[in-house]
C-alpha cells in the first residue's frame, strides 16, 4: 500500500519562515531547524510543514506536537564566567550543577557551543538562534583562544607538532595560533570539536590539567570572576562576530592576569 503524502500545499504562504521561527524561540539553530521541518517534526496548524513554509502571527506552530512559544526579534545574550565543574546542557541527567542554574531565568536561552565540564571561562548564551549558528558553524572559522596549563614542558618540537597539525582519530587538529606560556601556551583554533585541545596535547603526551577560554572573536573574558555574566550590548556582539585582528592592549591585558 502506498504511504500516505504527509505533507500539505495548503500551508501558509506568507508570514516567517519556519526555521527563522524556530531559530529565534531558541528551539534550535536554523540549520537544526531545517532538519526539524525535513523530519515532519513541524507542524503549522495541525498540519506538516514543508521546508521553505512559512507561519503568520495567528498561526500555530508545533515542534514535536508541543507550541512553539513565539518570540519578538529582541534577543538576550551573556557571557559567563563558566566556572569549572558546571555542565553545559540545559539540565543534566545525572542532577549536575548547570550554567543555566547560574542566570537569570529567560526563555529560549541557551549556551553557545560549549566548554566540557572540567574547562572554564567565557561563555556566551543567548536566544538567538542565529548567532549560535555564526558562532558554531565550521564554516565561518570564529577564533576562539584558551589559556591552557599542561603536565609537561612544552618544547620547540611540540610546538612545532602544533603548528604542522596533529593527526587524531577525527581528523587533523591545527590551531590558527601557538604562543609558549609559563607552565603551558594560549592556543587558538577556529573549530569546536569534542575535548579537541585536550586530545591534541595528549596526542603530545602532555596531558592539560587546567584549561581556560579567554576570548571569542574580540570579545574577551576581561576581569570577569567565576559565575560572573553580563549582558551583550550591540557593541559586544559585534565584537563577537569580529574577524579582525585581536584588540592587543585586551591581549596584554589577558597575559598580565593569567601568565
Amino acid at each position: 500500500m502506498k504511504e500516505k503524502d504527509r505533507t500539505n500545499t495548503d500551508l501558509p504562504e506568507t508570514g516567517e519562515r519556519l526555521q527563522k521561527i524556530l531559530a529565534a524561540a531558541g528551539a534550535a539553530s536554523r540549520r537544526a531547524a531545517e532538519e526539524m521541518i525535513r523530519a515532519g517534526r513541524v507542524t503549522v496548524d495541525g498540519k506538516v510543514a514543508q521546508l521553505g513554509g512559512r507561519a503568520g502571527p495567528d498561526n500555530e506552530v508545533c515542534l514535536d506536537g508541543r507550541p512553539v512559544l513565539r518570540r519578538s526579534s529582541e534577543h538576550i545574550t551573556y557571557m559567563l564566567y563558566k566556572p569549572r565543574g558546571i555542565v553545559t546542557t540545559a539540565h543534566d541527567e545525572l542532577g549536575r550543577q548547570a550554567v543555566l542554574d547560574l542566570m537569570p531565568r529567560t526563555a529560549g536561552l541557551h549556551s553557545v557551543g560549549r566548554l566540557d565540564r572540567d574547562s572554564e571561562g567565557l561563555l556566551l548564551l543567548t536566544t538567538d538562534g542565529d548567532l549560535t549558528l555564526k558562532l558554531t558553524h565550521p564554516r565561518y572559522d570564529h577564533q576562539k583562544e584558551y589559556r591552557v596549563w599542561v603536565d609537561g614542558e612544552i618544547t620547540k618540537a611540540a610546538v612545532k607538532a602544533l603548528r604542522s597539525g596533529v593527526d587524531l582519530e577525527d581528523g587533523i587538529s591545527k590551531p590558527t595560533d601557538i604562543q609558549p606560556a609559563e607552565g603551558g601556551l594560549y592556543i587558538t583554533i577556529g573549530e569546536g570539536r569534542n575535548r579537541q585541545i585536550r586530545r591534541t596535547l595528549e596526542a603530545l603526551n602532555l596531558p592539560v590539567t587546567r584549561l581556560l577560554r579567554v576570548r571569542m572573536g574580540d570579545l574577551w573574558l576581561g576581569d570577569l570572576e567565576p559565575s560572573e555574566y553580563h549582558q551583550l550590548n550591540n557593541k559586544g556582539l559585534e565584537r563577537v562576530l569580529s574577524t579582525k585582528a585581536p584588540n592587543a592592549l585586551e591581549r596584554d591585558e589577558t597575559r598580565q592576569r593569567w601568565g
